[in-house]
């Protein structure tokens, strides 16, 4: 089935159906990873969005049981080059096609993604659709333009309860802004128990709780938009060692006084390399955010940057003196992508109250 993407600039790229055969709409971004598009399909941080995978053939090696950051796909759509239906790989369980009709989710093949993906470079992320080839433009344009794009992904992406991963260590809260799976394994690993809460716990309920620390985790959106999960960050705000990653960074930030910003084109992809402003040294990172905290609105807060990109200088991670919290805007859980970044478990490890007993 021939479809078209149709941009609300008014830029439309021909190619084919496959996954779930319906109209669908979303944000249009990008990713420069090579591989990991079932962490992709499943990450909470794409949800509402469409993704463009740069690397051109997808679906090589098939799905499988171990690579899942969630329990659903969140992105509303797939575009590729070329995407692969025969997976050659001893740990593939099914095909990308297979498990893209399972769950609903529409893709679009035969697009020229390096064209695409400059066009989004130079016009920023846009808004569209991918629908019938023969739809006549205007009415794409007023249809792109009448959807009720939403605004609170966090709530959509958040579990609903609270629950507990036992372990023998030092006890840490975990937000869920939209959690990616590994972050919650990175913290499984290190002995931790582990305690999920949603995203409108209040700052009482999670200090009762007596943590030794606690992770402010990723999660999609706009950041500005999560006024309840801000007015938490300030409440545990040198009460207890917090550590945010992506969203979480971003939660920080405003909690402590700073502005954020949306990005042109943001950051998505396992290649994107940050300084290190105490040690000096490079990162190679993987990262997948819209937005960004606003260097210029660190002026008269207690903020200070300890990374920032090597490419074009934005911040990537902060620290707040005398508050034990700090965060990073790329995600050291590292999946999929490099593993340099894991050690920033180990800061985090480090900052933690040591309470007898535990």
């Amino acid at each position: 089935m021939d479809k078209k993407l149709v941009l609300e600039d008014g830029s439309e790229f021909s190619g084919r159906a496959f996954g779930y055969r319906e109209d669908v709409y979303g944000e249009v971004v990008f990713t420069t990873s090579m591989s990991g598009y079932q962490e992709l399909l499943t990450d909470p941080s794409l949800l509402g969005q469409m993704l463009v995978m740069t690397y051109p053939m997808v679906g090589n090696y098939g799905i499988n049981r171990d690579d899942y950051e969630s329990m659903k796909p969140h992105l509303t759509a797939l575009i590729v080059r070329e995407y692969c239906d025969a997976p050659s790989n001893a740990r593939s369980e099914k095909s990308l096609l297979e498990y893209m009709e399972k769950y609903r989710i529409p893709g679009l093949s035969r697009i020229d993604t390096r064209k695409l993906t400059r066009h989004i470079r130079e016009r920023g992320a846009l808004k569209g659709a991918i629908l019938p080839a023969e739809m006549p433009m205007k009415e794409c344009l007023e249809k792109v333009a009448d959807y009720p794009f939403y605004t609170d992904h966090i709530s959509r992406a958040s579990t609903k309860n609270i629950y507990e991963v036992p372990g023998g260590g030092k006890r840490v809260v975990l937000m869920d802004f939209g959690m990616k799976m590994s972050i919650l394994k990175a913290l499984v690993e290190k002995g931790y128990h582990v305690s999920v809460v949603p995203h409108d716990t209040s700052s009482q309920t999670i200090l009762e709780m007596d943590p030794n620390g606690v992770v402010l985790s990723n999660g999609p959106g706009n950041p500005e938009d999560a006024r309840g999960p801000i007015e938490t960050v300030k409440g545990l705000l040198g009460k207890v060692p917090l550590f945010g990653i992506c969203m979480g960074h971003q939660l920080l930030a405003l909690a402590s006084g700073a502005k954020t910003r949306k990005m042109k084109f943001g950051h998505r992809g396992g290649n994107n390399a940050v300084r290190d402003h105490r040690s000096g040294k490079i990162l190679i990172t993987s990262q997948n955010h819209g937005y960004e905290v606003d260097s210029a609105s660190l002026t008269g807060t207690d903020i200070k940057t300890i990374y920032t990109s090597v490419n074009d200088g934005s911040i990537e991670g902060i620290t707040i003196p005398g508050k034990r919290a700090f965060s990073v805007q790329f995600h050291p859980e590292s999946a999929p992508g490099p593993k340099d970044a894991k050690v920033i478990f180990e800061e985090f490890d480090t900052m933690m109250i040591h309470t007898e007993g535990r």
